[in-house]
């Protein structure tokens, strides 16, 4: 079972992140911070496999904290879950290492992809000691083939590559909910299901039109 520190200053954020880990029987909670200083402090005496971490903190950032564990060659890995949406911000977590990225608002189904990412990119370097070229590629292709795979419930691989195509055909150009169900032959309430799991794993960009002479709708792009 993989030890789990939640490092987060918003306290409901802070509970709807232990409930969604609870519910996966692979993790469970040692202990939750709301600071950069107080994480670690927890580190040095304490052995955490994942980190669940803020990047707007009180005292020291996440950015800051995870700087921290690595100059201190703490063995951790690390989960965002941030507002911070700027690509600037994802480049620098990339930097530091992180498993994966998450913007809130989150839902259920997305966490739980990236705890199942996580398991996947250990289970590939378990009862490995030395390494060639050959079983390096199987490692990095097997972990992102599992978490490519990974798709939330009511998420099917064949259509969400159906509306993606369609997305890329007409790259940079805005659609509606409505406008793309009908080009790609699908309800609306499906196709709102899909575009709010592709906008929430930063594969699409939406924003709220309220040019529309009537009531404002959320529509959305491909770059």
């Amino acid at each position: 079972m993989y030890k789990v520190l939640i490092i987060e200053d918003d306290p409901m954020v802070s509970m709807i992140n232990e409930q969604y880990i609870k519910r996966n029987k692979n993790f469970e909670i040692i202990g939750k911070c709301n600071d950069g200083l107080s994480t670690l402090d927890f580190l040095e005496n304490n052995t955490v496999d994942l980190l669940i971490l803020d990047v707007f903190m009180p005292k020291m950032d996440g950015f800051e904290t995870l700087r921290q564990i690595r100059n201190k060659q703490i063995t951790v890995d690390a989960i965002m879950v941030t507002a911070a949406n700027e690509r600037e911000y994802l480049e620098e977590a990339l930097h530091l290492g992180i498993v994966d990225y998450l913007v809130k608002p989150f839902t259920f189904e997305r966490f739980q992809i990236a705890l199942e990412k996580y398991i996947a990119q250990n289970n590939a370097l378990k009862d490995i000691d030395t390494l060639n070229q050959k079983n390096i590629d199987h490692i990095i292709d097997n972990s992102r083939k599992k978490s490519a795979d990974l798709f939330p419930k009511g998420i099917q691989k064949k259509t969400l590559e159906l509306i993606i195509e369609y997305l890329k055909v007409n790259k940079n150009c805005w659609f509606t909910g409505d406008e793309i169900a009908e080009k790609v032959n699908l309800t609306s309430v499906t196709v709102r299901r899909y575009m709010n799991y592709l906008a929430e794993s930063g594969k699409v960009i939406c924003e709220m039109n309220y040019e529309t002479g009537g009531r404002p709708c959320m529509r959305y792009m491909i770059e």
